[in-house]
């Protein structure tokens, strides 16, 4: 695992400054399982970067609910703002190394997430629906915060 996240540092290093700061940092504190048939670690500390374009892209890292370190890459559609709140459909991929083929739809230790993202202020909650077999739906929550200047 500590070579996944020497990658993830080497890559963010090297290929994210040269495209431009992110507009927000997340910080992933926890998820709760929905209707889960089994047990899930629900304390799931991970930290994500967003760049905010017309798609909102994030990448990330963050302990997932089997204990082990994770890294997804995310694009998110606002579909709704008002205030404070804002509503987005997300879509993308996380790679689980061991635990990926637990998933009925993965490709390998990769597999594909989507769902609903919901914002007010510095709060975010996830709402990712599952195929029904180990749970129906996962919530995951924590804090965005605006970077760089004038947000």
């Amino acid at each position: 695992m500590r070579r996944l996240f020497s990658l993830f540092a080497l890559w963010s290093a090297m290929i994210l400054p040269a495209v431009a700061g992110p507009d927000r940092v997340s910080f992933l504190f926890g998820s709760h399982h929905l209707a889960a048939s089994s047990d899930f670690e629900e304390l799931n500390p991970g930290v994500f970067l967003t760049w905010d374009r017309r798609l909102d892209y994030s990448v990330g890292v963050f302990r997932n609910s089997y204990g082990r370190g994770a890294i997804a890459a995310l694009a998110a559609l606002p579909v709704y703002e008002r205030g404070a709140f804002q509503l987005d459909l997300f879509a993308g991929a996380a790679y689980y190394p061991e635990d990926g083929r637990r998933f009925r739809a993965h490709l390998g230790d990769i597999i594909p997430m989507g769902g609903l993202q919901m914002r007010y202020g510095y709060a975010f909650a996830q709402i990712i629906p599952s195929d029904g077999r180990d749970a129906d739906a996962i919530v995951s929550f924590g804090v965005t915060v605006p970077l760089g200047a004038g947000q």
